[in-house]
């Protein structure tokens, strides 16, 4: 078991929620929860630069459930990971939750990302040895809350993904779709604002491809989420309440039944 922290902290929720370092400005839209004015990103390569994405603007209102499609090296991963600052543009600005991430120290970003933002990966990245309880606490842990209360609100989280009972499982003990709910009830035990999800269901079968976005569109219902997915599965795009796709360094917006399946 997870030793128990030596300090403890109350849980994080919306009208409560710790205080972080934030960077307004005059280019800043308090009413958007998300907002990116003239993004650019380049890698620099032996074989010369790449740039990904050249003056891309775009905005998410707070409770839309957004599709980012867009074929393979677009930028997808890399829009997402500059939005819940795990990778810096290489210009523009980048507002989320009041933020700007750019700005942000890696201190201060680590901390943003455990306020604001919940994250649900192709691959789940659980620990392999710690059971699905523990993982679903860790965030918790991180931020010094007692394991008593860790554990009681992951236990909520595994009843909320319906995977209660399987709570003292080790993750090579769960199906591919059991991890992914368990990483699901693991990014949302924080109450973030925003779930940025990166090909949540690209690593599963059909049917349980379907019973995992059912599960995502729920909890973002149920939790007054925004939702950012990248995805390449076009029939989900399309039972979101917006499209973007991501073309030759830019984005641009399409309407969910036009999108062919």
């Amino acid at each position: 078991m997870i030793e128990t922290p030596s300090a403890a902290a109350p849980l994080a929720t919306r009208a409560a929620r710790e205080t972080g370092p934030r960077v307004s400005g005059s280019e800043a839209n308090p009413s958007k929860l998300v907002q990116v004015q003239g993004l650019g990103k380049t890698y620099q390569r032996a074989r010369g630069a790449l740039t990904l994405f050249e003056d891309l603007n775009l905005e998410v209102e707070p409770g839309e459930m957004v599709a980012i499609v867009g074929q393979s090296g677009a930028g997808k991963s890399t829009l997402l990971h500059i939005l819940g600052a795990l990778d810096t543009p290489s210009a523009g600005t980048v507002y989320c939750a009041a933020t700007n991430v750019a700005k942000l120290s890696a201190k201060e970003a680590a901390a943003f990302r455990n306020r604001e933002i919940g994250y649900v990966w192709q691959f789940h990245y659980l620990l392999p040895e710690f059971t699905a309880l523990e993982n679903v606490a860790m965030p918790l842990l991180l931020r010094d809350s007692s394991w008593q209360e860790a554990q009681r609100e992951a236990m909520r989280w595994l009843r909320e993904v319906g995977l209660e009972q399987r709570a003292e499982h080790r993750a090579g003990e769960l199906s591919g779709g059991e991890q992914q709910r368990v990483a699901l009830a693991r990014s949302l035990i924080t109450q973030p604002r925003l779930l940025l999800a990166d090909e949540p269901t690209g690593d599963l079968d059909g049917q349980t491809a379907d019973s995992v976005f059912e599960l995502i569109a729920r909890l973002h219902r149920e939790c007054q989420l925004t939702s950012l997915i990248a995805t390449h599965n076009l029939a989900f795009a399309r039972r979101c309440q917006r499209v973007l796709r991501l073309k030759d360094g830019r984005v641009e917006e399409v309407a969910p039944k036009e999108l062919r399946v």
